[in-house]
This record gives C-alpha cells, structure tokens and sequence, in this order.
C-alpha cells in the first residue's frame, strides 16, 4: 500500500480490501506463486487434512514402480487394481478408535476412513508378472512395462 494515495470517498472496506489483495500477493510471491485459494499448499503441507497419501512413481529400466505411504494402514484393508494400462488405483480403510470423544482433542489432523488415489503411469504397464509388497505402511507396486513392436510391418498387394 506504500505509496497509494488515500481518496477523499473511499470506505474503510475498500483500503482493507487493497490491504487483504497486497498481503495475498506477497504470501503467493514467498511461496512461488501457487494458486490464490491455496490447494496447492493444503495439498502439499496438509495432506492428512485431505484424506490423502502420498506417492512416488518411477519409470524404471523394464517396470515401473509406485510407493505410498499408507502409514496407519494394515495390509488386510489395501486394495490395488490396474484398472488400464495407464492408471493405477490405491485404496485403503484407516479405522480408528470409537471411543476418542471429540471434545478431548486440542488438535486433531489424523483422518479415519476410506483413502483411494489414482495413479496416472508414465508408460503403459501389464499385470503380468506385476508383484506389491506392504511393510510398515509403504506399499511398493511393480509393473512390468507393455512390450512395445518396434516398427511394423506394411502388406505389399
């Protein structure tokens, strides 16, 4: 606002209004200019928040390989399913205690519930010969990569 002349007929709202739009884009500019609603931070600071979980996927010599951390997660509740050759979905239940009462907690961010995720793949995978281990809540998936011609061949007539 430094530098801004005050206007003989504007209400207090409207210099509280600059001052909330000079705030939002000095925060957006420290945190390089994520979106103005703040997913973006949400997302990434805050994932328990959203119910979310967090992977890694590599593309890998001949496979690729996804990790999650499912942490609070036991291996009888996860579900893996290559629904294409180019998504794979991840779902889990966290189930918590039912008798926490809600009014006892100061801060309460850990989730309890149904978590899925899909998982978009950087190349085309098969289920053959896919493998998924769980330990420790993290969950590894290898998918071998879909064999690829190289060049075809034109029928002569």
């Amino acid at each position: 606002m430094a530098g801004t002349e005050k206007r003989p007929y504007r209400s207090v709202w409207q210099d509280f209004d600059d001052l909330m739009a000079e705030m939002e884009s000095r925060f957006q500019s420290m945190l390089g200019g994520i979106s103005s609603r703040g997913e973006e931070v949400r997302g990434r600071m805050m994932p328990s928040i959203r119910a979310d979980f967090r992977v890694d996927v590599r593309d890998h010599e001949d496979e690729v390989i996804v990790v999650a951390d499912l942490p609070g997660v036991e291996k009888e509740s996860v579900n893996v399913r290559l629904l294409d050759p180019h998504h794979l979905e991840i779902s889990s239940v966290r189930s918590g205690a039912a008798e926490e009462h809600v009014e006892d907690f100061y801060v309460r961010e850990r989730t309890y519930g149904t978590m899925s995720r899909m998982v978009v793949l950087p190349v085309e995978v098969t289920d053959q010969n896919s493998a998924a281990s769980f330990k420790n809540g993290v969950l590894e998936v290898r998918m071998r990569k879909a064999p690829t011609e190289v060049g075809t061949s034109i029928p002569i007539e």
